[in-house]
């Protein structure tokens, strides 16, 4: 199985805690990570992310903006892949990262991603996912089922408290920022469970969640992106064993 992690993203507004952290952790873990993206454009992150969305506040935290800044200078990061050309076989496991601002629309509606992801999927290799990235997953339809690739499985992704929290907070100042469609994520997401009871949602917006079952693992929001990082490294660990 090869050392190489493959994270997708937008051409622009991705979250760049769920970006960096888990970069940041399989870069340490000794793993090679590769980006891709609909046309191999290098990648932007949502701005208000990285200055503070309200007042310099609601923004990424210190320790990820230093992780964020040394990303943007790899060459990994400013060459990305093309998502049509892009072959499961290559990598170990695929990542998809979140964000809310509406540029992530492109990404969530992506075929190619889709495909790409229902490769890694069949394939039986880690897919990992955290906020809207789990939209995605939801979205991905098994040809073998008809169903989402989701329906059998727990997951996690942003709740509809945090998204409901975040537009209330400053829906007055930046309108509908923080709602990427007028459906909430846990709602979408969950549509597509064979069972809402399979959509877990922690005990506490601060207390860091993740959910892995078989290959599948996800997380809510930024601040579940360390423990979302860990379980990803734990679990490809455990999967070089078993090779």
């Amino acid at each position: 199985m090869p050392r190489a992690i493959l994270i997708c993203l937008p051409n622009c507004d991705f979250d760049p805690t769920e970006v960096a952290t888990p970069w940041h952790r399989l870069r340490e873990a000794g793993f090679r990570v590769a980006f891709a993206t609909e046309n191999a454009q290098a990648a932007q992150a949502d701005p208000l992310l990285l200055t503070g969305v309200l007042f310099g506040q609601l923004g990424a935290e210190p320790d990820a903006l230093e992780r964020f800044d040394r990303l943007r200078q790899s060459p990994e990061f400013c060459q990305p892949l093309a998502l049509a050309e892009v072959s499961a076989e290559a990598f170990s496991a695929v990542i998809l990262p979140g964000g809310h601002a509406k540029g992530m629309r492109q990404y969530l509606e992506s075929e190619a991603l889709r495909r790409l992801v229902l490769a890694f999927w069949q394939a039986n290799k880690l897919v990992a996912a955290i906020c809207h990235g789990v939209v995605v997953l939801a979205r991905t339809i098994d040809n073998r089922t008809g169903r989402s690739v989701l329906a059998d499985r727990q997951c996690t992704a942003l709740t509809k408290s945090l998204e409901f929290s975040g537009w209330a907070a400053t829906a007055w100042r930046l309108g509908d920022y923080y709602r990427t469609y007028p459906e909430w994520v846990q709602a979408e997401v969950t549509r597509n469970l064979a069972s809402p009871k399979q959509f877990l949602t922690g005990r506490a917006p601060w207390v860091p969640f993740a959910v892995r079952d078989g290959n599948l693992i996800t997380a809510r929001w930024p601040r579940d992106a360390e423990l979302f990082a860990a379980e990803i490294v734990h679990c490809l660990a455990q999967l070089e064993v078993k090779k």
